[in-house]
């Protein structure tokens, strides 16, 4: 089968299931497994060019409001892909425009061409449940069901055993959690992180489990008092992220922020283990159920940063 993936995090459950070799095309932001991206023809292009990851986080979130003003799409598929790559499989997604090509846009770009008729798949979880049923999806739609299962149930097993550790912990050792997604404007983890937090042993103080990630006042963060400041911008890994905490730490209050005062404030590699709806979320569950109760789950290798 001819696998066209538009998204990482699909590229990552095909290769997870073993048919790395069925891909036609990936994402320019398809990073994982090491070196996919250099095996594999990148098919999308970003409106914020080659540039984009050297720019400060708050020029791309207006370069970003300017286009999607404009009626235009933040990620564009390369001129006669489509006829180039002749995929029977699209893997695409419709939960935000911001993070990769939305799915009315490849059945618009598939409508021009006369004869084809790819099975175009949407993955849209919005909580643990619904990536796990994702990757099954993939599964039956690639004729991979029984190595979808066995990845599943691997998976289940772990939230299981984090659960598991959690479940017992009185309301008051449960600490105030606060997941920022994006650090200027400041916006909240939401959609399965908030329930990451939950499972791990914490409580999110700025969003609920299902929603959304939204755009917040700097106040609501000083108000929500949070014990524990996760941060985990869209897109970046640590180094990235070290580098933009000044956006944060420059902000009044910053230093009256009971995490900032027990030195409870954490960067972690959001493109690996948090942003991306696949199966190393449960990795992003285990590192932070470690920073949240260190002494519940001791960490073998630390994955995150103390600011």
């Amino acid at each position: 089968m001819r696998i066209l993936s538009l998204l990482p995090s699909a590229t990552e459950i095909i290769c997870g299931l073993g048919l790395k070799d069925d891909l036609v095309g990936i994402t320019h932001e398809c990073d994982y497994p090491p070196g996919i991206e250099r095996e594999k023809p990148v098919v999308i292009e970003s409106c914020l060019g080659p540039e984009g990851k050297t720019l400060p986080p708050g020029e791309i979130d207006r370069r970003i409001n300017e286009t999607l003003q404009r009626g235009e799409g933040v990620y564009r598929m390369r001129p006669g892909l489509l006829e180039q790559t002749h995929p029977e499989l699209i893997l695409t997604q419709g939960l935000c425009d911001v993070c990769a090509v939305p799915q009315y846009s490849v059945v618009e770009a598939i409508r021009t061409i006369k004869g084809f008729n790819p099975n175009v798949l949407s993955l849209d979880p919005t909580d643990l449940t619904g990536i796990l049923a994702d990757i099954r999806r993939v599964g039956e739609a690639t004729g991979a069901i029984d190595a979808a299962g066995a990845i599943v149930e691997k998976l289940e097993e772990r939230i299981g055993e984090v659960a598991g550790k959690t479940r017992a912990l009185k309301e008051s050792e449960r600490p105030r959690v606060a997941c920022i997604e994006w650090p200027d404007p400041i916006f909240t983890g939401g959609h399965w992180v908030p329930e990451m937090v939950e499972l791990a042993g914490g409580r999110d103080v700025l969003e609920k489990a299902g929603e959304r990630s939204r755009r917040i006042e700097w106040q609501v963060v000083l108000d929500a008092k949070p014990e524990v400041l996760v941060v985990m911008p869209c897109g970046y890994d640590i180094p990235h992220a070290r580098a933009q905490m000044n956006l944060l730490t420059s902000r009044p209050g910053w230093n009256d922020l009971p995490a900032v005062k027990s030195k409870r404030v954490f960067i972690v590699e959001a493109n690996a283990y948090f942003s991306r709806p696949g199966p190393r979320i449960v990795d992003g569950l285990e590192h932070l159920a470690q920073i949240l109760h260190p002494e519940l789950f001791p960490a073998a290798k630390q994955e995150w940063e103390r600011f």
